[in-house]
């Protein structure tokens, strides 16, 4: 089965497509549409945006223009990350759901545990409240599923042991020569799927010698061998492109790497200047 066809089964029994379009950094208007149209144009069905990259509102109208079944389209937002209210999380997801013109979410994420001017901060009441808000949201039926974003494994057992529903999601970096082993080994422990945004390390590791190298070796380009790592690591990536060439691309990425090669691209240590 070719992998825009594959799913994760949630932990509710929700099923969400194994790779998505990123659309962080794409601005909102006619970038963001034409490259979310191209998306579904293309076979993808997850579309992943998020109230801060202000961007909702053409990935809704690309949706909607599609003519493609709204259910047929898996469609991810986030609480932006200074909003640690109940009442303000609330508040916030209206105005998403108004921004897509939608009636429902399919997943909803917190999109990070402190806000994104003070990384770090102590969140953890925050946190919950805003969780808390969306369990509500989830129990109405106006959202299929919820989760978090660049949370660790300490931020999600916050969660989890003051919340009803454990995480059905937690969206982090995730790319060769990143280490998120530990938060990646929780997930899975606590059946909570992990979804890769930037899987090609912000573009910095389409450049990397070495995965040129095994790129070669496959008769593929280095973003194919980035996005097949993430899903062989049983990750959902989330590659974003405007460029309709290479979102065709991000989806040919039905072939193994073998296990020694996994293991050589394990070795590469990431840039972390370039990385924040």
């Amino acid at each position: 089965m070719k992998i825009l066809n594959q799913t994760f089964t949630l932990s509710n029994g929700v099923q969400m497509p194994k790779i998505g379009l990123g659309t962080w950094q794409v601005k909102n208007g006619d970038e963001a549409y034409h490259s979310v149209l191209l998306a579904l144009k293309h076979g993808y069905r997850h579309i992943d945006t998020a109230e801060g990259y202000q961007n909702e509102e053409s990935v809704g109208r690309a949706v909607r223009d599609s003519l493609i079944p709204r259910e047929e389209i898996f469609v991810t937002s986030k609480l932006e990350s200074h909003i640690k209210t109940y009442e303000g999380a609330l508040e916030a997801f209206d105005k998403t759901l108004k921004a897509l013109q939608f009636d429902y979410l399919d997943l909803f994420l917190i999109h990070a545990p402190w806000p994104w001017s003070e990384i770090g901060k102590d969140c953890r009441t925050g946190n919950v409240l805003a969780y808390k808000a969306m369990e509500k949201l989830y129990k109405e039926g106006k959202i299929r599923a919820i989760g978090v974003s660049n949370f660790s494994p300490s931020d999600m057992d916050n969660i989890i042991e003051h919340c009803e529903i454990v995480p059905h999601v937690n969206q982090i970096g995730y790319f060769i020569g990143i280490d998120q082993k530990a938060t990646l080994d929780y997930c899975h422990a606590k059946n909570i799927v992990v979804e890769a945004y930037s899987p090609l390390g912000i573009g910095y590791l389409l450049s990397n010698p070495d995965i040129g190298t095994i790129a070669k070796k496959y008769h593929v380009s280095p973003a194919q061998i980035c996005i097949r790592y993430c899903i062989q690591k049983n990750t959902a990536p989330l590659p974003k492109s405007t460029h309709e060439d290479r979102i065709i691309q991000n989806t040919q990425v039905d072939f193994e790497i073998k296990a020694e090669d996994m293991a050589f691209l394990d070795t590469i240590k990431g840039d972390p200047r370039r990385w924040d």
